[in-house]
């Protein structure tokens, strides 16, 4: 089926500078795209511009440093965007940060908890940096004189659903879980209203991938890049996303080298019944319940391999 995705449609997307926004924006620009880029990093985003500009110089294409938790600097940008790109046709807010929490030297797993900078920061970058995206450019979106598709892909990640404790990362994963919960209000929002149906939305959740959260920053080639044998690499991710805005998909579940379809669908499962069984939270990882879980996550996962 088609999608936004194509010659002659333009594309915005912050953490355009590495990882998965770098991947979706070359796809992007291989398919024909006019690309604006965002991204907080000035040197490697004007890397990434060029190595872009290069795969199709008669394409427009520009970048935009800034912080996406700053409503003024999103205001700004976007005055400088309608100048250059007269609409916008997709919109991908997957700039994000992990941060370790600093609290007390001998805190061990309450650190998060006596570090409310921590939460701060993460939440600011990953929960309200879409938000505001969002406010700025959804007028963008909406002002065409005509209802043609647009699409919203906003990344969110496994740890979201799954939620694992330790080295997870909580304030991670609780950004991750709201990104999810207002992704999907958004969603059904534009889907319920004649005048914005036209605007899908689309929840990128991504596994294990090799990215600039893991040292991987800027327009690498993956080729010159050795990455961890269970990892993805980004561009994966952002073929895994084409595929599906082709299916019309709200949730794009990408698995990795380590974790298949199956073993992610049985722990996400399982992760849900914690609720509705009143077993106790994060039980995959309660030491009472770790063999049960992990023996029933496996069958589970065998029998949807069939």
């Amino acid at each position: 089926m088609e999608t936004v995705i194509q010659n002659q449609k333009t594309a915005l997307i912050t953490g355009a500078a590495s990882g998965v926004g770098f991947a979706v924006a070359k796809l992007c620009r291989s398919k024909g795209m006019h690309l604006a880029l965002v991204d907080i990093d000035r040197e490697t985003l004007t890397e990434t511009k060029k190595v872009l500009y290069d795969l199709n110089p008669c394409l427009r294409i520009e970048a935009y440093a800034l912080d996406v938790a700053e409503k003024p600097a999103w205001t700004e940008a976007v005055q400088q965007i309608v100048q250059l790109f007269p609409q916008i046709d997709l919109v991908v807010l997957n700039a994000g940060k992990s941060y370790k929490a600093l609290g007390q030297p001998d805190g061990g797993r309450l650190k998060p908890w006596l570090d409310s900078t921590y939460w701060t920061k993460t939440l600011d970058t990953n929960v309200f940096g879409p938000l505001i995206g969002l406010e700025a450019l959804l007028p963008l979106l909406l002002a065409s004189t005509t209802q043609t598709p647009k699409s919203i892909v906003i990344t969110g990640s496994k740890q979201g659903i799954t939620n694992p404790p330790g080295a997870g990362n909580p304030a991670y994963n609780a950004s991750k879980a709201a990104i999810k919960s207002l992704t999907e209000h958004l969603a059904h929002d534009l889907r319920s209203d004649p005048a914005t149906a036209h605007i899908s939305v689309h929840l990128l959740i991504p596994g294990w991938t090799w990215t600039g959260l893991m040292g991987n920053v800027g327009p690498t080639h993956e080729s010159e890049v050795k990455k961890p044998s269970g990892a993805w690499y980004a561009s994966q991710v952002a073929e895994e996303l084409l595929a599906g805005l082709e299916r019309r998909s709200f949730y794009i579940i990408c698995s990795d080298g380590e974790t298949d379809w199956a073993l992610d669908q049985a722990r996400m499962k399982w992760a849900s019944e914690d609720v509705t069984e009143d077993r106790p939270a994060l039980s995959r990882w309660e030491e009472s319940w770790k063999s049960r879980a992990d023996a029933e996550i496996q069958a589970d996962a065998k029998t949807r391999r069939g």
